[in-house]
């Protein structure tokens, strides 16, 4: 679709007073800032504001509407659906606010919303802190925490959306707000897995937690020892302690040292095992899963923050994402999951992802977030990259039928993170009926025009 061009004079509007940057086709730079992690994704705004102010963000806000332009959001750009860009209309670009500053006596970090979770994660380690984070460290944190934020930390620590002080963001007329639990309460609470709908956030104030040592393991088995390896793994994590995290997957075996040769750009078995803690107590306790035979492994201790940028999604693949959180993980759930990793592409850096909760998320919240799907044990994470667009059905149609083939074991509550554009019934499952009227009656207050809606959207006033 071409983009809408747009006069100087018009554009006048937006520069004057502006600290930051306005791009527009035509820019040098234009396609390198349109484009985002997703490949598939190819749209092209009328205008990108590169901000580099909370007054940059109101004013570019205030001018979309006047000129009637749909906005989108951008911080790490890693929403599949490709929310972050659109057609024709007015990108805010946050990532020149992407500071973050950790404070070791309150046990406090502040970012920018255009901060990743790795300049989180560098800022908190440097004090020997550290928070619920991505797994993956170019994540963005606003999108990622405003939809809950789910990490290897989560059994010990809770979401990240549960470790927020305090949120300041820019409505939908321009107004700059801060929302924390004694100030505007009612949207503090929208913003713990509510997402975009109410207004662009330009910081985050998250709680912090000592995290002196960190360690992890990585088992490699063949496919064809998936089922065993599996039920092992659901009793082991049946008994870990709330340090340990990490998930079972199905992937390419990477080029590196401890895969074996043979399994290296082919299809492997692969046990991640994180432990908050250092690496002699974790190979204690994940002595079970070391007693299954695997073929290679790599067991390590590790800073936090170098861990977290580890695993990171290579950029400039074509994505497609789905998910299904369980309420249990029966014996043939077991066998439908190992079952469907035959249709994953390989080689490719696509994964065939089951991530465990439980700890802390399984003893309830402090507060009754709309976050439905933490209280899930279980969850299946289709998570697809692949470079041929022939591939693109066959991509597809794995995370499709993983996730319908999943559903008679689920809780009837998904991440939203975790997905793309799968229809209004899903957004409502994300965040759970009774909170949908409620996040519909906060959005009403602060977006009434709807105007924050290139995201999982909840329209302002509307019921379930």
């Amino acid at each position: 679709m071409a983009s809408r061009e747009l006069s100087g004079a018009v554009l006048g509007g937006l520069r004057a007073g502006f600290a930051g940057e306005v791009i527009t086709p035509g820019d040098p730079s234009y396609d390198a800032h349109r484009s985002v992690f997703n490949a598939m994704i190819d749209r092209r705004p009328a205008v990108i504001a590169c901000c580099a102010t909370a007054e940059d963000v109101g004013r570019a806000v205030r001018w979309a509407r006047e000129e009637g332009l749909e906005i989108a959001v951008r911080g790490g750009g890693h929403s599949v659906a490709g929310t972050a860009v659109n057609d024709g209309g007015l990108v805010v670009d946050l990532r020149r606010m992407n500071g973050a500053t950790a404070d070791p006596e309150s046990r406090t970090v502040r970012v920018g919303g255009g901060a990743t979770m790795g300049d989180l994660d560098r800022a908190a380690g440097a004090h020997g802190l550290a928070t619920t984070g991505g797994r993956v460290s170019t994540t963005g944190v606003g999108g990622f925490t405003l939809g809950g934020g789910s990490g290897w930390l989560e059994r010990k620590y809770g979401l990240t959306c549960e470790n927020l002080v305090e949120v300041e963001l820019v409505t939908a007329a321009g107004e700059a707000v801060r929302a924390s639990g004694t100030e505007n309460p009612e949207l503090f609470w929208a913003l713990h897995g509510g997402g975009g709908n109410f207004g662009v956030a330009t910081s985050f104030t998250y709680r912090l937690y000592e995290l002196p040592a960190f360690s992890f393991g990585m088992l490699v088995w063949r496919p064809e020892a998936g089922r065993e390896v599996l039920h092992a793994y659901r009793d082991f994590m049946a008994a870990a302690p709330d340090e340990v995290g990490g998930g079972l997957l199905y992937l390419t075996g990477p080029p590196e040292e401890f895969v074996p040769a043979h399994l290296q750009g082919r299809m492997a078995c692969v046990c991640l095992i994180t432990y908050a803690g250092p690496v002699a107590r974790a190979r204690e306790v994940m002595a079970p899963m070391l007693r299954l035979g695997h073929e290679g492994e790599l067991i390590t201790d590790i800073p936090y923050a170098e861990f977290q940028c580890m695993l990171d999604d290579p950029p400039g693949y074509r994505n497609y994402w789905s998910a299904e959180y369980l309420a249990e993980l029966p014996d043939r759930a077991v066998d439908v999951f190992c079952e469907r990793a035959d249709d994953m592409v390989v080689p490719s850096p696509s994964q065939h992802l089951l991530l465990p909760l439980g700890g802390v998320l399984a003893r309830g919240a402090p507060v009754d977030y709309p976050v439905p799907w933490r209280a899930a044990p279980w969850a299946v994470h289709p998570l697809g990259l692949w470079e041929d667009p022939a591939d693109d059905a066959r991509a597809r149609q794995w995370a499709r039928d993983l996730r319908d083939d999943m559903r008679p074991w689920s809780i009837g509550a998904v991440n939203l993170n975790f997905i793309g554009h799968e229809g209004g019934e899903r957004v409502v499952e994300g965040v759970g009926a009774d909170n949908h009227t409620r996040l519909a009656a906060v959005k009403a207050a602060y977006d009434p025009d709807n105007v924050f809606r290139s995201n999982h959207n909840i329209r302002p006033g509307r019921a379930a």
